[in-house]
């Protein structure tokens, strides 16, 4: 039976209408990160953003969604099955992007609409997922 890990993260857009994207382990992803013990999922959200990528002030919007995937985690040495709780939320301002490498970010992009179909085209279901659901409320 594997094990159960919340997680939060976020959609986030600047005021040009991008989207941050990072760059780890070969594919492009959103910014998101297990939950600490006392925090709220919206908590979670924004240091995991913040703590990736180094985007602050950072507003949320509204929630996006749930995801869930299921991998191996070497520390742990079991199956953990990951729920993401997903969140629109939007930065103001031009803040500096700081990839955090010792989570294995190589790269940081504000990504316009051409940028992010070459991110979707590298990427996971689930992202996809996510991105696709966003889409859908960020239009109603």
């Amino acid at each position: 039976m594997a094990t159960i890990l919340e997680a939060a993260g976020g959609v986030v857009t600047n005021e040009a209408g991008e989207v941050l994207w990072i760059f780890r382990r070969g594919f492009w992803d959103l910014p998101k990160g297990k939950l600490d013990a006392g925090e709220t999922l919206e908590q979670c959200a924004l240091r995991e953003v913040q703590e990736e990528t180094g985007v602050a002030p950072l507003t949320i919007q509204k929630k996006i969604g749930t995801t869930t995937h299921r991998y191996f985690d070497t520390y742990l040495q079991q199956e953990v099955d990951k729920i993401t709780h997903w969140y629109a939320m939007h930065c103001t301002g031009s803040p500096a992007l700081i990839p955090q490498t010792e989570e294995d970010i190589t790269d940081i992009i504000w990504a316009n609409a051409t940028q992010q179909q070459q991110c979707l085209e590298n990427t996971f279901a689930n992202i996809r997922q996510i991105i696709d659901e966003w889409h859908t409320h960020s239009n109603t």
